[in-house]
């Protein structure tokens, strides 16, 4: 793995095992650098558009050549997009033969869905500044 990409610990123990929710638990320096570079990878409308259309797809996986063309730009900055999910951990590739395919990587999308998550039934923290 390279030092960019994202290590997803307790990734087979499930969202908790990995980190707290933010209205939780406050995140330690290592979880907010972690979960920081995936929110940079998404933080593009290009990104999220290609996370959505990899995802979206029928079969749970998608060519290059299906994603490219519903772009205005060159194959190259599309491949760059993608090489940038794909070490964020949100997206897993496969090359056969000439073509690469794409698929979704489910357990970081619901490990990022459990960090935001509020957790059912509990009341959101009350905030310094509130009126009583």
């Amino acid at each position: 793995m390279s030092k960019q990409e994202l290590s997803v610990p307790g990734r087979t123990d499930g969202v908790a095992a990995c980190c707290p929710r933010l209205l939780t638990a406050p995140l330690d320096e290592d979880q907010a650098g972690e979960l920081a570079k995936v929110f940079k990878a998404l933080g593009d409308p290009v990104r999220l558009r290609l996370l959505s259309m990899i995802a979206s797809r029928a079969g749970g996986e998608i060519c290059v050549c299906d994603l490219t063309p519903a772009f205005d730009l060159s194959q190259p900055t599309i491949s760059h997009h993608l090489k940038l999910l794909r070490q964020a951990g949100l997206i897993q590739s496969e090359r056969r033969g000439t073509w690469v395919y794409y698929r979704l990587v489910p357990e970081m999308t619901d490990r990022l869905a459990g960090v935001l998550a509020r957790p059912a039934g509990e009341p959101l923290p009350e905030s310094a500044g509130a009126a009583s």
